[in-house]
């Protein structure tokens, strides 16, 4: 014999489903929650290139100091020409020397490092009784931190 069980008449289990103010609730918490994630996303995007910016700027400081660091305190006779890197020939030649631009020693512009501008100060310096030539080399970019590297050479 086969026993049918009526469905209509078995008590049913009280399943609630969400509500729609829940519903609209969970929606505005996730928005809000993926607005921050994306913001966070944005910022990290719009600065990833700026530690290869500042590791750029430091290797053109570095290799300015380099050059001006392997030539004398002074030279007798002075044979430089003003203005013209080529013929520098002692460290005091370059204080106030100003590129905008990256340029070799021979003046020839640097492809790809056209908007970083350098700025060279050298002043006299006595430490300990020796005197010495500090030499600061700024390098700045727009919309980016100027790096300041300082060097010395001693006069003896």
């Amino acid at each position: 014999m086969i026993v049918r069980h009526n469905m209509s008449h078995t008590p049913y289990n009280k399943v609630r489903g969400a509500t729609l103010i829940e519903l609209i609730i969970t929606i505005i918490v996730i928005g809000i929650a993926l607005s921050g994630i994306l913001n966070v996303v944005i910022l990290t995007t719009s600065h990833s290139a700026d530690p290869m910016v500042q590791r750029q700027a430091i290797a053109i400081a570095e290799s300015y100091l380099e050059e001006i660091v392997l030539l004398p305190v002074t030279a007798s006779p002075d044979t430089s020409v003003a203005g013209d890197r080529s013929t520098f020939d002692n460290i005091a030649d370059y204080n106030g020397l100003s590129d905008t631009g990256v340029v070799d020693q021979n003046g020839n512009a640097i492809a790809g490092l056209e908007s970083y501008s350098i700025a060279v100060s050298i002043v006299d310096q006595s430490v300990s009784t020796i005197n010495m030539k500090a030499i600061t080399i700024t390098v700045s970019r727009p919309s980016t931190q100027d790096i300041v590297l300082t060097g010395y050479r001693a006069d003896y």
